[in-house]
């Protein structure tokens, strides 16, 4: 996809994407799929990050909200909100090249060692 990784560390993490005309629906605005990978990425980096010997992140349980078209080159950061030894409660937004959140997310993560 293209997506570009800025960071993940502290519980936090940031990625980017350059929306092309193959990631848009048909009113050539970011397809909800694509915004909705997203988010579950930047979360999971953002969950895996707090502990050293995380394999991995499985995504438990994901809400998101679209609050306005994404178009152009959008960047997504993540954040856990709290964190247990095996759970992780996240969210993460969606900004496009002016700094409007266009889509918001939460998400629980169970953590695999």
């Amino acid at each position: 996809m293209g997506v570009v990784p800025e960071y993940a560390r502290d519980g936090k993490s940031r990625i980017s994407l350059m929306i092309k005309p193959e990631f848009e629906n048909s009113f050539q605005i970011a397809h909800g799929s694509v915004i909705m990978a997203l988010l579950d990425f930047a979360m999971g980096a953002a969950a895996r990050s707090q502990q050293d010997l995380t394999l991995g992140a499985i995504t438990v349980d994901m809400s998101v909200s679209f609050l306005r078209p994404s178009t152009g080159n959008i960047c997504v950061e993540g954040c856990v909100l709290r964190s247990g030894k095996q759970v992780s409660f996240c969210e993460a937004i969606v900004l496009n090249e002016v700094g409007e959140i266009t889509a918001k997310a939460s998400g629980t993560f169970m953590l695999r060692r």
